[in-house]
């Protein structure tokens, strides 16, 4: 029997599909980090990563900076990639959460590229110096109320997470304290330590000597849940302020409209990654934590993510377009 042209051209598309998802990968594929090679533990962890996939998905995992503008140049890059599971984004929370509320982008997260899995999670905690007389966070609020406009948190810059973690205490608490932004994180800390700002938040890696030290009082940690890493250091939100919930996320992102079958076979080799007690020790050294979301999940959460910091975003009055 023959086929008509149309029924002939239909019958191949649907012989050529399933193969083509069978065959992927069949060439190397790019995890795109949008910061400085060395820069970040988001550069460690992609490299970590790359390197253990491999072998599983018998193709080279190559790892290509493109940094800028905070990871908004990286992050566009990808969107505007063929969707074709070859180039991949390492995403994070600045970037893919909080900049669509700050800046005017060429892309949507949400819309123009697609979650594959969630990593990891990075606790932040709020760290003061020794000399306030707080040691809680209900301790930390009265004294702020007594001293309005007189106290001065450090920030690695506008904007980004340990910026915004204290303007969400801010708004929680309704406390006026100000804001001193530094080029960088290792500035911020070292002016906190010294006495010339008051308050700093931090990733558990950094602050963790200096609070050992004495240098840093930990007043409470960002996440719901305390930290496996340093489990003594209670929770902002069990010490009075429910719903406070700040870390920088670590996941994988990929062009919008690749295809679920690619977007599966990579999540599964993610997810066995994650499981891993190998990556599983490797991420603790890092001051992360598993938090693996297969892409329905990970796709709600940072719809979830981008709602909470664009109300922290309008609470403080913050716009650098």
């Amino acid at each position: 029997m023959k086929l008509k042209p149309l029924a002939w051209l239909a019958a191949c598309m649907t012989l050529v599909g399933p193969v083509s998802a069978q065959e992927y990968p069949n060439k190397p594929i790019r995890l795109v980090v949008p910061y400085p090679a060395g820069s970040s533990s988001n550069d460690i962890m992609a490299r970590f990563l790359a390197q253990r996939l491999n072998a599983p998905l018998g193709q080279q995992v190559l790892v290509e900076n493109r940094p800028g503008a905070g990871g908004n140049v990286g992050s566009e890059y990808v969107s505007k990639q063929a969707p074709d599971g070859y180039t991949l984004l390492v995403a994070t929370n600045g970037p893919q959460a909080i900049a669509p509320s700050v800046f005017k982008l060429n892309y949507d997260s949400q819309k123009d590229l697609t979650p594959v899995a969630m990593i990891a999670n990075v606790p932040y905690m709020l760290v003061i110096h020794p000399s306030l007389p707080a040691r809680n966070v209900k301790e930390f609020i009265a004294l702020a109320k007594k001293r309005p406009g007189q106290m001065l948190f450090a920030s690695s810059g506008n904007a980004g997470t340990p910026h915004l973690c204290w303007e969400l205490l801010k708004s929680m608490a309704n406390i006026d304290i100000v804001h001193v932004p530094y080029k960088g994180g290792a500035p911020a800390m070292m002016d906190t330590i010294g006495g010339q700002t008051h308050m700093y938040c931090s990733g558990l890696i950094a602050a963790g000597p200096q609070i050992k030290a004495g240098k840093l009082r930990a007043l409470g940690m960002g996440t719901q849940q305390r930290s496996a890493v340093m489990p003594d250091v209670p929770t902002i939100a069990e010490q009075g302020l429910p719903g406070f919930d700040v870390a920088s996320w670590f996941g994988i992102m990929a062009p919008a409209n690749t295809p679920s079958a690619i977007v599966q076979r990579l999540y599964g080799e993610f997810a066995k990654l994650v499981n891993s007690p190998e990556t599983q020790k490797f991420l603790l050294t890092q001051g992360a934590e598993p938090m693996l979301m297969e892409p329905a999940k990970f796709s709600e959460f940072l719809k979830q993510e981008t709602e909470k910091w664009a109300k922290v975003v309008k609470a403080a009055n913050l716009t650098l377009n």
